[in-house]
């Protein structure tokens, strides 16, 4: 009898792939995942946000090989031309940047830690996916049983209407405007699940990653010419905070509104540096603005709060490299002569930062906390304080930038860990880079959304003009 036959665990969602699933399925529609077997849930380690600033770089962090550049007075200042080894560097609130020589921890800034050692204001950024609010289909999906994609007999290929997709679940049916199919009801694939996009100087991948329903991560390349002539290729990567409202509207605000103002300023002669640190302002802005508009679609949320994201970017020219961020998304120098050593070039507004900085654990003690991951900056109304970190470089040697988000540097955190994984040619194929980077993040797991650029240094002379 029925009753007797092994059933399935009632599901809300694919535990391969995180779709939202209807009562009966017996396959995922998205990606076939045998819904009768279904695992035991992966050990995660969420992100969680916090109020509070940033501290500065934690030992570890800071044995570069070369090191900073000041930021120039002005933004009519060009950049003096030094050896890396001979560059300081501050960042853009005019406080100096550790020396490869001195140590690197430091006490913290007054007000950032509350008595007792611990932060305050916690919110998690990747909770577990609830059960209460699943997707269904669209009112008037007809009712039957579900097709299989697998097993069903799909005959001749079917072409849909003009302006129509076909279902990429039963291959017949038609998907109307919301994204579902009109037969056979499941959700499609959305535009953002997966996106690459290349500029010959640049190139950047985002995935929705293996275990989230949408992707939250949103990126932006682009290259223009310094009033000089020479080419500067530009790389933002925002990462959503997934406990906030709307979080891939803030993604994509930010990234947009960084890199237009990068594009608009670089031209006119402002220095890179001060042109990052506005960017960062700009898409603070951006994200700032969401919390006023209404939301373009109902949000279903135990409650909402203010739409928030994390920022990273990097503007290459053929003599400077300059990275800005706020939160825990990060850039990676990697050298095309490998026998040179990496270097992360940016530091995590974390709670595991902070505690190494503020001495209250080692470093080793501070990433082995499930709050490791909190993050105490971040681009949204609801933030503390909005300190954007910008960062000066003159390397003396080829190489490329690493511009990702957590999901990537989750499976290769330290700097020797990112050059193993990233291709010896990556600076000549930045997007077969790109692809492999991602293709890392998700081998591993891929339990978050997974974004990536790969910016080859120093900018070559051709290709420069705005995209």
């Amino acid at each position: 009898m029925m009753s007797q036959m092994p059933q399935p665990t009632a599901l809300s969602r694919c535990p391969s792939c995180e779709e939202p699933l209807e009562a009966g399925d017996r396959f995922c529609g998205a990606c076939g995942y045998d819904l009768s077997a279904v695992p035991a849930p992966p050990q995660d380690h969420p992100t969680i946000a916090m109020n509070g600033s940033s501290t500065r770089p934690s030992e570890a962090a800071a044995s570069r090989d070369w090191p900073l550049a000041p930021e120039p007075a002005s933004s009519d200042t060009s950049a003096p031309v030094h050896r890396a080894t001979d560059i300081r560097g501050t960042d853009s609130g005019g406080s100096e940047l550790p020396h490869p020589d001195t140590e690197s921890a430091a006490a913290q800034h007054p007000g950032d830690q509350p008595s007792g050692g611990q932060p305050s204001g916690v919110r998690f950024d990747r909770p577990p996916e609830p059960d209460e609010y699943p997707l269904a289909p669209p009112a008037g999906a007809p009712a039957g049983p579900v097709v299989d994609p697998r097993t069903a007999d799909l005959g001749s290929p079917v072409t849909p209407p003009a302006g129509t997709k076909l279902c990429v679940a039963c291959r017949s049916g038609h998907v109307d405007s919301d994204g579902y199919c009109e037969n056979c009801g499941h959700a499609q694939p959305r535009e953002r699940d997966h996106m690459e996009q290349e500029l010959g100087a640049v190139a950047a991948v985002s995935d929705r990653g293996l275990r989230h329903h949408r992707n939250e991560d949103a990126f932006a390349i682009s290259s223009t010419a310094l009033p000089d002539g020479s080419p500067a290729v530009v790389a933002i990567v925002c990462d959503g905070v997934s406990s906030a409202t709307r979080p891939d509207e803030a993604s994509l605000a930010a990234s947009r509104a960084a890199g237009e103002a990068l594009l608009a300023a670089l031209p006119l002669g402002t220095h890179p540096q001060q042109a990052m640190h506005e960017a960062i302002l700009a898409a603070a802005e951006a994200v700032n603005s969401l919390a006023e508009a209404p939301p373009a679609h109902e949000e279903h949320a135990p409650h909402q709060n203010a739409p928030a994201c994390t920022l990273v970017g990097a503007v290459v020219t053929p003599a400077l490299l300059i990275v800005g961020w706020v939160g825990d998304s990060r850039a990676y120098w990697v050298p095309v002569d490998r026998s040179s050593p990496p270097a992360r070039l940016t530091e995590d507004d974390s709670w595991a930062a902070q505690m190494v900085a503020a001495g209250l654990m080692s470093e080793a003690q501070a990433y082995a906390d499930e709050r490791a991951h909190a993050i105490t900056g971040w681009l949204g109304a609801d933030a503390y304080e909005l300190e954007p970190h910008t960062a000066s470089f003159k390397p003396d040697r080829p190489g490329v930038v690493v511009v990702c988000t957590d999901g990537l540097w989750n499976y290769a955190e330290a700097a020797e860990e990112m050059a193993e994984v990233v291709p010896l040619d990556a600076a000549e194929r930045p997007l077969h880079s790109a692809q492999v980077l991602v293709g890392h993040a998700l081998d591993g797991g891929g339990h978050d959304n997974v974004t990536v650029a790969v910016v080859p240094f120093p900018a070559p002379p051709q290709g420069a003009g705005s995209a």
